[in-house]
């Protein structure tokens, strides 16, 4: 710098990661530091010098490189990930180092050998937004591609990143590995089910508050991955049910069983917890909790701390603190956000709109609150019947499903939810990218692997969209309603129609989209009795249904054969064209 001048220049600059860099230390410091130094001399030290490329910094878990030329970082991204990929195959899947890359092109400030501004930024950003295995590119650095190269590369669309104020378009290396439940072995697991708390309060109307407990311990526990976390809803099947402790551990397939109750009166509350062995019913572990009632994150937290070391020992300090993360600071927000829950799930004909009301409220209470702001775009958006939301309400979900994520980078439910609304918008590639980017955050999250199972049969790749679906159905193996439509969806695409049938006549309250379904379904099974049953139903409820009109507007499908199958069903059935 001279003369208070600072000196710049434009900069493709490439930041690179190690995934999982503290677990990899902490199971064996000097095997891994010992592997990384030899990747680093024999695979990224050549392929950046063979690119004109100049190693910024270099720190224990990663890189920061800086490049003349869009294409010479690209490919030199590419040939590290194929390079680090060979070189770590004949590794346990649990000691390889596996890279993340993220590209920007920007203007920079140079400091002595050194490179700081935005710019260099949002590369680490776009690092953190790849995938394990994966590159993420900035839009400016794809445009700088030839069409061979640029057609490597995925669209990402407009994605939030950390403190950074500006949505930055992405795009992500097609080849990258996917994260799904049968991409890598999986390791045997704990496994433990939460029963919904006792609502010991005499108020029948305060039982959301303490199911809200139960789901929040859920959540806490699900986010660690040695541990496989029975769903709430599987869970709360035996709600007042006086089951043996033995019997309901074999239903559920797990080791251990959570239960407790909840007392509230005025100002205080109690909460009780007991840790029990399934299979014998010995109480490992039990506690009370007597807090004032603004205290209740403060017993929440306390709770899964006590579970989870009981479980599973010393758990790193970082993973305890991403477990026991508290959704918002305001308890008239979480109420609120509680009972739009219970909305959003119900099949009464007003639930939608309550639930918008209920969101609506805690995001006024509390503004940076990311799963109230999540839901309440899903609920906008079912107020129009999801597929049929018009444009206007599907740009307002995204913006908000996008704000909440931003929130909150660590909480899966709202990648979920932003994938749903991509898949509303017809958005399949956005949609599966998110999809995936929950999973990884949450791979205990069931409503997460029968979404994406549904996506995936939508795009046509059946066979994945079944492991994901079978997995999340034994994740919770009593499943609300909703997930039987995901099944029954796959089921008819793959021509399994009388299985698809019975999945769909799960579904409570069917109205006429559910219900044409069904018709194509027992038409293409040649159920004639059937067929014509279901038929007469769905013209009562729509008697001027049409089978175009319910192709357009009924059916989020990809790839056109799908939607003929559709047609084809509900045509054979003698329904108007």
């Amino acid at each position: 710098m001279v003369n208070g001048r600072v000196e710049r220049r434009l900069a493709v600059i490439m930041a690179t990661d190690i995934v999982g860099y503290s677990r990899l230390v902490e199971a064996d410091e000097a095997r891994t530091l010992d592997a990384i130094k030899q990747m680093q001399s024999s695979i990224l030290a050549p392929n950046i010098a063979a690119r004109g490329g100049r190693v910024v910094k270099l720190m224990g878990d990663g890189a920061l490189i800086a490049f003349n030329s869009a294409v010479d970082a690209v490919d030199c991204a590419i040939n590290l990930q194929q390079d680090v990929t060979c070189h770590q195959q004949g590794l346990a899947v649990d000691d390889r180092i596996v890279l993340r890359i993220g590209i920007n092109l920007a203007d920079v400030v140079i400091e002595g050998d050194d490179l700081l501004g935005d710019g260099v930024n949002v590369a680490a950003r776009l690092e953190a937004s790849a995938e394990p295995g994966g590159i993420c590119l900035a839009d400016i650095v794809h445009r700088q591609l030839g069409p061979k190269d640029r057609s490597a590369f995925l669209d990402g669309g407009e994605i939030s990143l950390k403190n950074i104020a500006r949505p930055v378009h992405v795009w992500h290396w097609r080849d990258a590995p996917k994260a799904g439940p049968s991409a890598f072995p999986a390791p045997a697991r704990t496994s433990i089910a939460v029963l919904p708390f006792e609502n010991l309060s005499g108020a029948p109307g305060q039982s959301f508050f303490s199911d809200g407990i139960t789901e929040d311990i859920i959540g806490g526990l699900a986010r660690f991955r040695s541990l496989a976390v029975i769903a709430a809803s599987s869970s709360f099947s035996f709600r007042g049910k006086n089951e043996d402790r033995k019997e309901i551990g074999r239903k559920l397939g797990v080791t251990y069983l959570v239960e407790g109750s909840v007392r509230r009166a005025g100002e205080r509350v109690r909460i009780t917890a007991q840790l029990i062995e399934a299979a014998s019913g010995t109480h490992l572990w039990a506690e009370h909790y007597d807090r004032g009632f603004t205290d209740i994150f403060a017993v929440q937290d306390e709770v899964t701390r006590m579970i989870v070391s009981t479980l599973v020992g010393q758990i790193e300090c970082a993973d305890v603190r991403q477990a026991l993360r508290k959704p918002t600071t305001s308890l008239a927000a979480y109420e609120f956000y509680l009972r739009g829950l219970v909305h959003i799930r119900g099949y009464g004909p007003d639930d939608n709109r309550q639930a918008c009301a209920m969101f609506e409220a805690a995001r006024e209470r509390d503004t940076q609150f990311a799963l109230a702001l999540a839901h309440l775009a899903l609920a906008r958006t079912a107020l129009h019947g999801y597929a049929n939301a018009p444009r206007d309400v599907l740009d307002e979900a995204l913006a908000l499903t996008r704000e909440a994520v931003c929130l909150d980078e660590g909480e899966g439910a709202c990648q979920r939810l932003l994938a749903l609304v991509h898949v509303n918008r017809r958005e399949f590639e956005q949609a599966e990218r998110h999809y995936r980017r929950a999973y990884q955050l949450n791979p205990n999250d069931a409503n997460t692997l029968v979404q994406m199972g549904g996506l995936l049969a939508r795009r046509g790749k059946l066979e994945e969209a079944m492991e994901w679906i079978n997995e999340g159905f034994r994740l919770n193996p009593f499943p609300p309603p909703w997930y039987s439509a995901a099944l029954g969806n796959a089921l008819y695409i793959l021509g399994r129609y009388e299985e698809a049938a019975a999945a769909l006549k799960e579904l409570p309250n069917p109205g006429p989209f559910t219900t044409a379904r069904l018709v194509a379904c027992y038409a293409l099974a040649g159920d004639t009795r059937a067929t014509e049953a279901t038929k007469a139903q769905l013209l009562k409820l729509s008697p001027d249904f049409s089978t175009e009109d319910f192709i357009r507007r009924g059916l989020l499908l990809e790839r056109p054969e799908q939607l003929d199958l559709f047609r084809q069903g509900l045509l054979k059935a003698g329904l108007p064209a």
